[in-house]
């Protein structure tokens, strides 16, 4: 059994789709005429290290998982996957790749996120390694910090907390001291896949409501529930993952479970490799 996985914020970087945008024109124009400026020139040139800006972040990084799909299907021979799975904006890829909506409806979709979620000042995300999620909530709570949430279960050993900065930053010592591996502040603007954004879901599904979905033509899992999407699931499992915990670690044991053997990460960097690996491994 095979999977196809496609990575969320966090996997871009200067550079990446180089090898795609001369095989693919008529995408980069799609791209260029949604997003208002040239997705090539920030891939490539990082201007004003906008790159790792969330509201360019999320369309660049949708774009280059799409054009690296479109061009791996082109070169392999393979099979077609059983199933289709993304890391948090990654799952817009995979609802992409099992016909959910075409690569223009997709753009738009991610456009409108990232634009919600970049609106969110107030908070920050840290990466810990060496603690699961129950430790990491019991000390927030004996604590009194009460705004730190578990933003992603990666992997047994990788969580992602969220909540407001000052918070994330009186728990690192703590959680160190708990015996943390590392703790490490993510460079992100909000404190995303928490209730701080919960404020942006109205908007959101206001306007998801503006698209109609296709019937996907292979499972895809999603990152709320950790079990493939329903046709009918698609506008309020999209809407819930702004502020519900990305779970990964639940996405991957639900795959495994079904006899995958074969998992491809497509878009640029391992991150999901070197997760499912982890897991894997740990399980």
């Amino acid at each position: 059994m095979k999977a196809y996985v496609f990575p969320g914020q966090g996997s871009q970087k200067r550079g990446m789709g180089e090898d795609l945008f001369d095989e693919f024109p008529d995408y980069l124009k799609i791209a260029d005429d949604i997003l208002g400026y040239s997705i090539k020139e920030l891939c490539l040139n990082n201007p004003n290290q906008l790159l790792n800006t969330t509201k360019y972040t999320q369309p660049a990084l949708f774009t280059i998982n799409a054009l690296s799909y479109y061009k791996y299907l082109s070169e392999t021979k393979e099979s077609e996957p059983d199933f289709f799975a993304g890391h948090s904006l990654g799952e817009y890829n995979a609802l992409l790749a099992a016909g959910a909506f075409g690569f223009s409806d997709g753009l738009k979709i991610v456009k409108k996120r990232a634009e919600l979620m970049s609106k969110a000042t107030n908070g920050g995300m840290a990466a810990i390694a060496g603690l699961d999620q129950e430790t990491i909530s019991k000390i927030a709570q004996s604590n009194s910090l009460y705004s730190i949430e578990i933003a992603n279960i990666n992997s047994y050993s990788q969580i992602v907390i969220s909540g407001f900065r000052e918070e994330i930053e009186k728990i690192m010592p703590l959680l160190n001291s708990e015996g943390a591996v590392f703790c490490i502040v993510l460079p992100v603007s909000g404190a995303f896949h928490s209730s701080q954004m919960s404020g942006f879901k109205s908007e959101f599904i206001e306007y998801l409501r503006e698209f109609k979905f296709c019937k996907l033509n292979k499972p895809v899992i999603s990152n709320v529930t950790a079990c493939p999407y329903t046709d009918e699931d698609i506008h309020g499992l999209l809407s819930s993952q702004l502020d519900t915990t990305v779970n990964w670690l639940g996405t991957v044991k639900y795959l495994l479970k079904r006899g995958v053997d074969d998992f491809k990460e497509i878009g640029p960097g391992a991150v999901l490799k070197n997760l499912i690996r982890s897991i894997i491994n740990e399980s």
